[in-house]
């Protein structure tokens, strides 16, 4: 990123944020799966077929070229459009409904049966972009994922989610876990957003009610891990520390992610938001950025800490990189404060130098505590989710979400 590009208080141009999201884009043309659904990628961007077809990735490339079907970017709407067929057919479970977590090159299930509120609050969001973009068969997949989302994975009287069931919806499995509730949180705003639902918007402020008392009673770090009746379980995979779903301690990233998130909530709800969003966003990121960023004798965050704040796991994931940028630009259009604007700048001065791939194509996924490429907990580039949203998120305001905002802004916001 040249100084033509970005400075350090204002961050990159809206010119450099479009070319970056185009480029990203242009990185997963070849994500069609040959079974259906979409296609771990490698490095270079070609799909990785010794790996089984996931939903949450097949979900997010409906979101991201959902999206870029709504900015114009040439093939999205094909390549959404295939991959949001592979919900409806390969990944659905037509005997049971809803979704498995994966299928392997013959279409039967990888990895097990079960299903999971992570994969299913992803299916609605591949639904509610898809409507907003007019994808075909987009109606009916947010319909049935709606459905098999209230049925199963919603707790109406505890106003939380249940983590996952057994194939047939027999048993739920006892894990709670923060990291289905707040992609439940995003999810759940896209659909009131697009339904016109409001009570959609609800759950999540009942959700996110969860997350402010958490936030309070541990100084900003937030418990990712509960048994059935929601008690902390503060020890879970201490022996696994790098586990790419489920790492031992606090997670700095989600930290930044939530951040974000109470600050659309709040911008959704208006009047009726709960009252201590705002704070517990800036206590989150605060948190986040003391214990993970530049913590270790080089610049990026850490992926994990334990409960007193030092380093866990020290590689540098990019998403984490891309929900800091996001975050502070939410911040900093909520508050105006200078300091936001200055985190924005660095970080994103950070992903260009160290995260962006300017040879092979998308972002390196993983670095280690020296900023090197490396593969141990996410090899390949499977996912663009993060780093297009971060190309986006800062260019618009903080509620509708992202597919009913980019809608909304039409002709008004720079086409692809």
């Amino acid at each position: 990123m040249s100084e033509q590009t970005t400075s350090r208080q204002s961050g990159p141009t809206d010119e450099w944020l479009a070319a970056e999201c185009r480029r990203l884009l242009g990185f997963g043309r070849r994500v069609t799966h040959p079974a259906g659904g979409a296609a771990w990628l490698d490095d270079d961007g070609a799909p990785d077929l010794s790996r089984p077809v996931h939903t949450w990735i097949t979900s997010r490339t409906v979101h991201v070229y959902g999206l870029g079907s709504l900015l114009g970017v040439e093939g999205s709407s094909s390549i959404a459009t295939a991959a949001l067929h592979g919900l409806a057919t390969t990944l659905r479970d037509a005997d049971h409904g809803g979704w498995f977590g994966a299928v392997d090159a013959d279409r039967a299930p990888s990895g097990g049966t079960g299903k999971s509120c992570y994969d299913h609050a992803f299916v609605m969001l591949a639904g509610s972009t898809a409507v907003v973009a007019a994808l075909p068969g987009a109606e009916d997949l947010l319909a049935e994922a709606t459905h098999v989302f209230e049925e199963h994975f919603w707790d109406e009287a505890l106003g939380r989610v249940v983590d996952g069931w057994d194939r047939d919806w027999e048993h739920a499995d006892p894990y709670r876990g923060l990291n289905a509730t707040m992609h439940s949180v995003e999810a759940m705003l896209a659909v009131g957003d697009v339904t016109g639902e409001v009570v959609w918007h609800d759950r999540a402020a009942r959700l996110a009610g969860l997350v402010v008392d958490l936030a309070g009673a541990h100084d900003g770090r937030l418990p990712e891990h509960f048994g059935p009746d929601w008690s902390v379980d503060l020890e879970l995979n201490r022996d696994r520390p790098d586990d790419p779903f489920k790492p031992f301690g606090a997670t700095v990233g989600h930290g930044l992610e939530w951040s974000r998130l109470l600050l659309h909530l709040e911008a959704s709800l208006g009047e009726a938001a709960p009252p201590g969003l705002l704070d517990t966003s800036r206590l989150l990121f605060d948190r986040a950025v003391a214990d993970g960023w530049h913590v270790d004798g080089a610049p990026g965050f850490v992926y994990t800490t334990d409960w007193d704040g030092m380093p866990v796991v020290r590689q540098r994931m990019h998403w984490v990189a891309a929900e800091g940028i996001s975050a502070a630009a939410a911040l900093h259009r909520r508050t105006d404060e200078s300091r936001y604007a200055e985190r924005y700048a660095e970080w994103w001065a950070y992903a260009a130098e160290h995260l962006v791939d300017t040879d092979r194509g998308s972002w390196h996924h993983e670095l280690d505590p020296d900023n090197r490429p490396q593969a141990s907990v996410w090899p390949g580039k499977p996912d663009l989710y993060h780093a297009v949203q971060a190309t986006l998120l800062p260019r618009l305001p903080l509620a509708p979400s992202l597919a009913s905002g980019l809608a909304l802004a039409g002709a008004s916001f720079e086409r692809l």
